[in-house]
């Protein structure tokens, strides 16, 4: 009997030195997890008969260090979380490493070409992401390869101080031409629905105490007579924001442009004459120049013409209990029954964690910690192998006596 309990210890110390080895090989494995060999004891009838391998942990909620890359397509859980990858078999497994990128197709993938999966962005009727619309369909995630068409220019935002030392010009009527008319002027860079830019100029006129004119030029074009009125309380705030359009024709077999104005927020105090906002909401056509990834899970798609757009969500997948996920290769798992099944969320939303871009997760294998672990597996193989050779040394004895 104490050859088979001895026998037992050893292949118990061979399972954990298993678990040890692995965990020191993936040392510097990107988003690794530790696992420790638990030991049970063996008794039949009250009688021990040795040791078995109980179980296997692993020290999944356990993070590892954070790596900056600076990459725009790594990204690292910053707790609770898995990536959801599918592979081609269709199946999908979950992984801690965040190194994406987008192939010729535009889909997100991993590094071992797995389809990232994540919510897609709400488009509206010209297909465009509609911002803070909310989270779309959820699959594979994908990015829009081509170019995105030109966007033309509906809403001029302006606000700034219109300086209440202003005097009223001593030249009337208004010119454009002649700056002894006006006040202040500002340009603005306007598009059309080809994506052709245009230039708009507001001239601004003080016609008495707490009241401004505003004069609009397209294209150096003389202006149609007064735009807007802005009247000023005696706090040097709007009485009312004006509703006011400016309606164009560019001339180049574009679109005619409907373009609203927007004043709110402009003051008029005593002082210099400033500008705070001066921008119109259109673009030109552009093409894809990189992607990356957001600590909310947001990709964001760059643009050659300066354009930033969230065109999808990277999903993060939690579950009941995490430590009964099976590893399997490719740094990787898979759901079990006792796992539970993946909850999807966006990153930071429920018990989903928030990402921390640009960085990948390092192993949380502590190399010293089973270093130790390594020699006190070697003490108890010595002292196993140690029993069976005294055991054997007595039954040598006992067979020669006899």
């Amino acid at each position: 009997m104490s050859f088979e309990i001895a026998r037992s210890g050893i292949n118990a110390v061979n399972a954990s030195l298993e678990t040890i080895s692995n965990n020191i090989a993936n040392s510097g494995t990107y988003g690794f997890k530790s696992s420790r060999t638990n030991f049970s004891s063996m008794y039949a009838d009250s009688h021990p008969t040795g040791v078995e391998v109980g179980s296997i942990s692993q020290s999944i909620q356990s993070a590892g260090g954070l790596f900056n890359t600076g990459r725009g397509m790594d990204a690292m859980i910053q707790g609770r979380g898995f990536f959801a990858v599918k592979d081609s078999d269709g199946q999908t497994v979950f992984t801690r490493v965040g190194l994406f990128d987008v192939d010729k197709d535009g889909n997100v993938i991993d590094s071992l070409g797995r389809k990232a999966q994540g919510y897609a962005a709400v488009l509206d009727a010209n297909g465009r992401p509609v911002p803070g619309a909310g989270l779309g369909a959820f699959g594979d995630l994908r990015v829009n390869a081509g170019t995105i068409p030109a966007q033309a220019s509906d809403v001029l935002t302006y606000n700034g101080n219109l300086s209440a030392d202003w005097t009223v010009p001593a030249l009337a009527p208004f010119d454009k031409d002649d700056s002894r008319s006006y006040n202040s002027s500002v340009t603005s860079v306007v598009y059309d629905s080809l994506g052709t830019k245009h230039s708009v100029t507001q001239y601004f006129v003080k016609t008495g105490v707490g009241s401004v004119n505003a004069y609009y030029s397209f294209d150096g074009a003389a202006p149609a007579g007064v735009g807007a009125t802005m009247n000023f309380d005696g706090q040097g705030q709007l009485t009312a924001v004006p509703a006011v359009t400016l309606n164009a024709a560019p001339g180049n077999g574009a679109a005619p442009i409907a373009m609203r104005f927007d004043y709110t927020s402009t003051t008029q105090f005593a002082g210099d004459t400033t500008t705070r906002t001066n921008e119109s909401n259109g673009y030109a056509a552009g093409t894809l120049t990189g992607t990356s990834l957001s600590e909310d899970g947001s990709l964001v798609a760059n643009y050659s013409n300066g354009e930033k757009q969230t065109v999808g969500t990277i999903a993060l997948a939690t579950f009941a209990n995490e430590n009964a996920l099976k590893p399997i290769s490719d740094t990787s798992w898979t759901s079990t029954i006792d796992s539970g099944v993946a909850l999807y969320s966006r990153p930071g939303a429920g018990t989903a964690s928030k990402l921390s871009a640009g960085a990948l997760e390092q192993s949380n294998v502590d190399v010293t910690g089973e270093l130790v672990s390594l020699m006190s597996a070697q003490r108890n193989y010595q002292a196993n192998t140690k029993l069976i050779s005294t055991e054997n040394d007595m039954m040598q004895a006992l067979m020669q006596a006899v």
